[in-house]
């Protein structure tokens, strides 16, 4: 196993400062940051937890590094979280990564400056060098709704493959063969397994495998908008459109109104995965996968408090519901 002499001699650095790098201080360098991330990363260094743990005194305070705060669904979630860790005796630092992995880097600095006890964590993309000081430092972690391939940490988070399974059955009760999907990145587990599971269940539920119905954003509605467009510039018909997350949804809607126009537009049928509050007042009103945001807080505050204690802590899909706000007449 690594050292942290070993990460020192690689980076080329004194021992002091790859100490003060790997505990979060900012007393070094930006050069010499980097190369000791990097050192970390190759080496996958990790900290000695019970030395660490006889040096770090508790400050009783937990890191939240949500993706998107402007997303309900996360608002939501960090609403319970904060109260959930106050039940438990913690207070909470929020952060926002605003869907980039540069600016939740930059937080999880901030946060080891911190000493925080542990940290709930949504994120962006891989595993990035300062994402592996955090995990080779010894912080207990969880993952919330989202999860990086290869990092062993419990996630609490959406059934995904469900979520998907209401919106296949939903459409083919609907009668749609041909549905625009919009995606979110396949470098965010959320994005990979909601496209993953309608990929594999769309034919049997006798859903067009036509790929040029397919495109992807950023999860965000900017870039939804921007797919949608790709999508009608192909010229491929389609009855209705299922986006992957709420935000999603609400850029293909804007881009349907302003290229189609309203009464093209609501002859669409539009679903998503994740509810906002406005889409059962839209016209037609929106269908939609429902998350329990609150439980996802809730539930990986429990978990992250049960780490913390030295205790295991197993991870949870939270089931999904679905709100079918379709006119109940067939089509």
């Amino acid at each position: 196993m690594a050292t942290i002499k070993d990460v020192a001699a690689r980076a080329g650095v004194a021992l002091g400062t790859a100490s003060r790098v790997l505990s979060g201080s900012s007393q070094t360098s930006a050069d010499s940051r980097a190369r000791v991330l990097a050192a970390a990363a190759e080496l996958g260094y990790v900290a000695n937890g019970p030395a660490r743990s006889l040096r770090r005194a508790r400050t009783d305070v937990l890191g939240l590094l949500v993706s998107d705060i402007r997303n309900p669904f996360f608002s939501e979630l960090a609403h319970a979280a904060e109260q959930e860790a106050r039940r438990h005796g913690y207070t909470v630092l929020l952060a926002n990564a605003n869907e980039d992995a540069e600016q939740a880097d930059a937080y999880l600095q901030t946060f080891a400056s911190q000493r925080i006890d542990g940290l709930l964590f949504s994120p962006q993309s891989s595993v990035s060098p300062q994402l592996a000081a955090t995990l080779a430092s010894g912080l207990p972690l969880v993952f919330l709704n989202r999860s990086i391939e290869g990092v062993d940490a419990p996630l609490y988070g959406t059934d995904n493959a469900q979520g998907v399974e209401h919106v296949l059955a939903w459409l083919q009760r609907r009668g749609h063969r041909d549905v625009a999907f919009i995606g979110g990145p396949d470098t965010i587990s959320t994005g990979a397994e909601r496209r993953a599971a309608y990929l594999a269940g769309r034919r049997a539920h006798g859903i067009s495998t036509d790929d040029k119905l397919l495109d992807a954003g950023d999860f965000l509605a900017g870039g939804a908008a921007e797919a949608m467009g790709r999508i009608l510039d192909r010229g491929v018909p389609f009855t209705a459109v299922f986006g992957a997350n709420g935000p999603t949804t609400m850029g293909a809607v804007r881009a349907l109104h302003e290229r189609l126009g309203a009464e093209q537009a609501a002859r669409i049928d539009i679903v998503s995965f994740d509810d906002l509050d406005w889409f059962e007042f839209a016209s037609p009103p929106i269908s939609a996968v429902r998350n329990v945001a609150s439980s996802i807080g809730r539930l990986g505050v429990q978990g992250l408090v049960e780490l913390i204690a030295g205790r295991p802590a197993p991870g949870q899909r939270i089931p999904t519901t679905f709100a079918d706000r379709a006119p109940t007449d067939a089509r």
